[in-house]
């Protein structure tokens, strides 16, 4: 019999009949013989509104005091959970993170994990109790309450089950696994059975959302089993696993987009020793995370410099930039928050040429111009118009032989 760990999302536990439903799929695997663990989110809308409280009291609020406000919505779900449990007879006991403890660095609002002790949850786990613990929280150097951040229950899962050396971990939400690409945009996606640590990590980077990022990585180092499955269909889900567990490595895994991009150009740089510390340093101390660069060389000893931002980030991109404008010494800067990245996955790439030329071939046939490239192992992505996401998408898909039969 295995030993599991089971998160469910905001939208699984969204009412009182999605808390039942999920209590009876947590009691399946109990009389399967399975030791089972439980990690929960908010239910949803509840983070949103706490947030939203935080920040109409005070936008420069306390981090420690919104901390204590926005872990509440995790506290009423585990407890109520607990209830669900016992009320169909398994054993159950809600945990917050301190009780475990589920220790962090004191970066409120973002904090990191740095250990959680796993024997206590272990023997009661072996004892036939089911934990039912707090996603997205966890305490503090000074023993208040810290949290990690949006998607932090995925974070809380992967880590509980290193803590407690489960054989697997399962993030039921409210898709039934990881496609080849949003099936919004493309019905004919195909789910897919396997997905290496690495390639989810580089989707779930630029733009696919199954996954928080930070969970994958905790899993890819802790070697934790990952699957994705939905709360409400029982069906076969997606496995993220070492990259050995992968008997047949496709070229091209899955084509991932983000409108959360912005693109800035500085016109007419002095091309000088030290330039890019003097543009990214400031970029970095004030929390401003640059992705894509690109520099073009002038023939007057000048240089245009292109990079991209969150969206977000822009505003105080803009500001950080022309307060140094003296200098730094460009001419002008233009600021374009109308852009998406679209990226292509595989571990497959490697060993493989020309897969990036097949890119730029699909997106040259259907008329969309390239605005920046940048590329790793596994991964090479553009910028575009916004306007063109979509029929990108669907371009590299088909391209890629993604599609599912007809």
């Amino acid at each position: 019999m295995a030993r599991i760990v089971m998160k469910f999302g905001g939208t699984s536990v969204g009412d009182l009949d999605r808390i039942r439903n999920v209590a009876k799929r947590v009691k399946r695997e109990v009389d399967a013989g399975h030791e089972v663990a439980v990690v929960v989110s908010a239910m949803s809308g509840v983070t949103n509104q706490l947030v939203k409280y935080c920040q109409d009291l005070s936008p420069l609020h306390d981090a420690r005091e919104y901390d204590t406000i926005v872990a509440t919505g995790e506290q009423v779900t585990i407890g109520l959970l607990a209830i669900a449990l016992q009320t169909i007879g398994v054993d159950a006991r809600s945990w917050q993170g301190w009780q475990i403890p589920i220790r962090t660095d004191d970066a409120h609002s973002k904090a990191r994990i740095e250990s959680i002790e796993g024997e206590l949850l272990i023997e009661r786990m072996k004892a036939g109790q089911v934990p039912v613990v707090a996603g997205f929280q966890g305490v503090g150097p000074d023993n208040r309450v810290t949290t990690l951040g949006r998607g932090g229950s995925d974070l809380s899962a992967v880590a509980v089950a290193a803590a407690v050396k489960a054989d697997r971990c399962d993030i039921f939400t409210d898709v039934d696994g990881i496609y080849t690409t949003d099936p919004r945009i493309v019905p004919r996606a195909r789910k897919l059975e396997r997905v290496a640590y690495e390639e989810m990590l580089e989707l779930a980077s630029v733009g696919a959302k199954v996954l928080q990022t930070r969970s994958v990585e905790l899993a890819m180092k802790q070697r934790v089993r990952v699957q994705v499955l939905s709360s409400f269909e029982d069906k076969p889900g997606s496995l993220v696993v070492d990259e050995d567990e992968i008997v047949e490595q496709a070229l091209v895994t899955g084509v991932a987009y983000s409108r959360d991009e912005a693109k800035v150009t500085l016109r007419r740089v002095p091309d000088r020793p030290g330039i890019a510390a003097q543009v990214f340093v400031p970029l970095a101390a004030a929390n401003v995370n640059v992705d894509m660069i690109v520099q073009n060389i002038g023939a007057d000893g000048s240089t245009d410099m292109t990079f991209t931002v969150g969206k977000t980030d822009l505003p105080r991109a803009e500001k950080v930039l022309n307060d140094l404008k003296a200098t730094i010494g460009f001419e002008a800067l233009l600021a374009d928050p109308d852009v998406a990245k679209i990226s292509i996955v595989g571990i497959g790439m490697r060993s493989h040429a020309g897969v990036a030329a097949t890119m730029f071939g699909a997106l040259s046939e259907k008329g969309i111009n390239i605005q920046v490239i940048s590329t790793s192992e596994i991964k090479t992505s553009v910028l575009v118009g916004a306007e063109y996401t979509e029929l990108a998408v669907r371009a590299l898909h088909t391209a890629y032989g993604l599609d599912a039969p007809a």
